[in-house]
C-alpha cells in the first residue's frame, strides 16, 4: 500500500499547495463513508477534523480496499486482514482495527485445527470422519460404539474411554481420526499419540528437560488416544512413571482415554509384565491393566485388512 506519508509529500509538490490541499480535503470530507462517520458523532468539531485529517484520509483509503477486496492473500491494508473503524476516543478522532470476515473464518480453522493434535500419527488420519468409514458387518458394532462416545463424550464429567482391539490393518486408527473430527465440531479438544514413538520420545525428554512438559501435555490433554499401545518395547520405567502416571491423573480428573492395540487385554497385561532387566512384574502389570479395564469398554474390531492390495 502507498504510504500515507508519501501521499502527503505529493500534494506539498503541487505549485497551488493551499488549493490542492483544500479541494483533498473537500474530496476526502465528502466520501460517503466519511459522511457516515460525521453523521454517526454529531459532536465532531472542525479542530477535530483538522487534526484527524490523516487518519480520516487512512480510514476512506483502506474501507476503499476493503469494499474492493482483492482476497485475503492480496490484501493491501496495512494490517492485512483487518479494517479500520473510525471513531471518538478523548476528544480526537482515532481508528479501530478489526478482523475482516475474511479474517475471522481463517482464525476459526485456526481454532478448529488446534482442537485436533497429533503426535507420530499420518496426517489422513486427521481427515478421517465417520461418514468415510468402511460400513461392513464386521465393522458396524465398533463404529457404532465409537460415534456414540464422540457425541456424548464429556471430559471432567465422565471419564469413560475406549479399548478397540483388531488385527493389523482392520482400521481402528481411521475410527479414531472420525472421533477426533466429530469431538471438535464440539469443540472439545483430542490428542492422538502414535505410543512407540512418544515412549522413545519420552527418554529423550530426560537428557533435553522437556520430559516433564511432554508429560503434561499428555496427561491433560481432554480426550486422549493411544494408538497402537503393545507395540512398544516396554520398560519398568515406561510402565510404571510414564504410562501410569498418564493413567492415574486422566482417571483423577475424569478425562477419558482412547486405546488401540493388536492385543487384547490379557494380552496387554503380558506385555507389560515383562521388565528389561528380564524378570515378570505380573503385579505392576495388573495394577496398570486394572486402571485401563476399569475406564474403558473393550471394542472388538473385525475384518480385512484395509491395507492389502
Amino acid at each position: 500500500m502507498e504510504p500515507i506519508q508519501k501521499s502527503m509529500k505529493e500534494w506539498v509538490r503541487n505549485s497551488n499547495l493551499q488549493e490542492q490541499l483544500d479541494k483533498a480535503k473537500q474530496e476526502l470530507l465528502s466520501d460517503p463513508l466519511v459522511q457516515t462517520f460525521l453523521q454517526k458523532y454529531s459532536d465532531v468539531t472542525d479542530e477535530m477534523i483538522e487534526q484527524g485529517l490523516v487518519k480520516l484520509y487512512e480510514f476512506q483509503k483502506e474501507r476503499h480496499h476493503c469494499l474492493e477486496c482483492p482476497g485475503l492473500s492480496a490484501c493491501p491494508n496495512m494490517m492485512k486482514g483487518y479494517q479500520p473503524e473510525a471513531v471518538i476516543s478523548r476528544g480526537s478522532i482515532d481508528l479501530h482495527y478489526r478482523a475482516c470476515s475474511l479474517k475471522e473464518e481463517v482464525e476459526q480453522q485456526k481454532l478448529q485445527q488446534q482442537l485436533m493434535k497429533s503426535l507420530y500419527v499420518p496426517r489422513d488420519i486427521l481427515d478421517a470422519s465417520f461418514e468415510s468409514l468402511d460400513r461392513s458387518t464386521e465393522r458396524e458394532e465398533a463404529s457404532r460404539k465409537a460415534l456414540a462416545f464422540a457425541m456424548s463424550a464429556s471430559p471432567g464429567e465422565e471419564g469413560q474411554g475406549l479399548y478397540f482391539y483388531g488385527k493389523f490393518g482392520v482400521g481402528k486408527t481411521h475410527m479414531m481420526g472420525a472421533i477426533m473430527n466429530a469431538l471438535k465440531s464440539r469443540k472439545i479438544e483430542s490428542l492422538i499419540v502414535y505410543t512407540p514413538d512418544f515412549f522413545r520420545e519420552m527418554k529423550q525428554a530426560i537428557g533435553d528437560g522437556t520430559f516433564q512438559e511432554k508429560l503434561d501435555m499428555v496427561k491433560q490433554a481432554k480426550v486422549l488416544i493411544l494408538d497402537d499401545i503393545g507395540a512398544e518395547t516396554i520398560s519398568g520405567w515406561i510402565r510404571d512413571d510414564v504410562l501410569g502416571a498418564i493413567l492415574q491423573h486422566r482417571m483423577l480428573e475424569k478425562l477419558p482415554t482412547l486405546f488401540t492395540s493388536n492385543y487384547d487385554y490379557e494380552e496387554l497385561e503380558e506385555h507389560l509384565a515383562y521388565s528389561e532387566r528380564g524378570g515378570i512384574e505380573e503385579l505392576k502389570a495388573k495394577r496398570i491393566m486394572e486402571r485401563i479395564k476399569h475406564f474403558t469398554t473393550f471394542v472388538r474390531v473385525d475384518g480385512k485388512n484395509r491395507r492389502e492390495k
